[in-house]
């Protein structure tokens, strides 16, 4: 099949799957659809190991979204078919352009639609029926869309051309978003701009910025000079920071204070925001000193040295944040904030590390990007993937003791529980009405984790009492 075929194809599978339907089992279909679509007709030299993890990690992601049918699900599908179709067309370039090629091609629909050499493709022998088919059309196209137009102005009309045919107006919204879609997805093109940065992207660098000659961060300063700017930057601020990670844990853990309990939620906020922007200055600066001509000076050891130092010392104030996070969550119990945190904090702690990594084996910039990139997805994977609102219930009821219901209900996902220890206080929340919303929902625009929900017929009285109770 060539690419119009596929963008026809897509667009009415597309229309059948989402017309009269809300987001449900259809966006999983849909996914699932695209990743085999794509998997069969990917050239083989471009079919690689990483290729096929991202195939696979797409069928996992669209069964997830099938599931649990949230936002987050949605964005791990989502970018793991941009993914997939982006390693299906240029196996070579690096992922992080996936997202600004997709952009492009978005915004340049419009032009892009009308270039009809780039994704209608024919030969020779099929120019006549080529050229028959467009007279054809679009004749028919402009007739049919004008005779929408006045169909809403004219009760006559609306009857011959809607309620006839048993269609809406909303037919002909949702078959362009699947034309825009499809053709989006089966026309994705990289423009040369980006194709050219690609080279910029690389993780080692070049012969020519090897032997380059240092170029000045400041124009009066020669390379002596900024290399003891360097030093004496890094020098100082190895002494800062174990000074305030001194002080920072003795406020956590040894200062006397009788009101450290109620205060703890904002203490733990403000620190840890204070640890996250420390470390993304702290590679800010690094990238900065370590961009190109520092990384093959023989006389930069020391400089070297203190930014590891640095580094170290930086993973130690990450460490403290965990730590004070833990604490937090041991007396209060757990929330997606606070489950958040330590997901920055993991984060942070990668990048610390591929940062210390590019400096020791010299790598370029972006290398620390190429690789991050990955673990970013990877963490939308886990939060899709994972029932965290589920784990957080089981905690704050079975561990924390935790019997205020709110401490709880705030979680996603956790219906099941809820109806067993708080029956009488999900039933007067929406979630109970949600519950049976999405139980008689059409086939296409079901979410599983519902329909395997029982809920009572009549209102439950609640039979489980909470052991050793905790207010929170």
């Amino acid at each position: 099949m060539k690419t119009h075929h596929l963008i026809m194809l897509t667009t009415a599978v597309t229309t059948a799957l989402f017309y009269r339907e809300s987001f449900g089992l259809n966006v999983g279909l849909l996914a699932i659809f695209l990743s085999v679509i794509t998997l069969v007709k990917t050239h083989k030299k471009r079919k690689n190991r990483e290729f096929f993890i991202i195939f696979v990690l797409s069928i996992l992601s669209a069964f997830a979204f099938m599931w649990y049918g949230d936002f987050v699900s949605f964005l791990a599908v989502s970018f793991s078919l941009l993914l997939l179709r982006f390693k299906s067309k240029y196996r070579r370039l690096k992922s992080i352009l996936a997202v600004p090629i997709m952009t492009m091609n978005n915004i340049a629909f419009p032009y892009r639609f009308f270039d009809f050499n780039t994704w209608i493709i024919r030969d020779e022998n099929s120019k006549f029926n080529f050229k028959s088919i467009i007279i054809l059309v679009i004749p028919i196209l402009f007739f049919l869309f004008f005779f929408w137009i006045y169909s809403m102005g004219s009760s006559i009309f609306s009857e011959v051309y809607l309620y006839e045919l048993d269609i809406d107006s909303w037919f002909f919204v949702v078959a362009a978003l699947a034309f825009y879609f499809s053709f989006g997805y089966w026309n994705f093109s990289g423009a040369k701009f980006f194709l050219r940065r690609n080279q910029f992207l690389q993780n080692e660098f070049s012969e020519r910025v090897k032997n380059q000659k240092f170029k000045p961060f400041l124009e009066f300063l020669d390379l002596d000079s900024e290399r003891k700017i360097g030093v004496l930057t890094f020098v100082l601020l190895n002494l800062l920071l174990l000074v305030f990670i001194l002080v920072f844990n003795y406020e956590q853990f040894f200062q006397v204070d009788t009101d450290r309990l109620a205060n703890l939620s904002a203490d733990t906020h403000s620190r840890v925001n204070v640890v996250i922007l420390s470390i993304v200055m702290a590679v800010l600066l690094l990238m900065l000193y370590f961009k190109s001509y520092f990384n093959f000076d023989d006389k930069s050891l020391l400089l070297k040295k203190l930014a590891k130092m640095w580094i170290v010392l930086n993973s130690l104030l990450v460490l403290s944040a965990l730590i004070k996070n833990t604490e937090y969550i041991y007396h209060w119990g757990l929330t997606y904030k606070r489950l958040g945190v330590y997901a920055f904090l993991i984060l942070s702690v990668i990048g610390l590390i591929f940062t210390y990594l590019k400096i020791e084996y010299r790598k370029t910039n972006f290398c620390l990007f190429n690789q991050m990139i990955w673990y970013f997805y990877g963490t939308l994977l886990l939060c899709s993937f994972v029932n965290w609102g589920y784990l957080g219930t089981i905690y704050n009821i079975k561990v924390q003791k935790v019997s205020d219901f709110d401490a709880v209900y705030r979680f996603d996902f956790n219906d099941s529980l809820l109806l067993e220890y708080y029956p009488d206080e999900i039933y007067f929340t929406y979630r109970f009405d949600y519950i049976k919303s999405q139980k008689d929902e059409s086939f296409l625009s079901k979410v599983l984790y519902y329909q395997f929900i029982n809920l009572p017929d009549e209102k439950p009285v609640s039979s489980i009492e909470l052991p050793n109770e905790k207010q929170n």
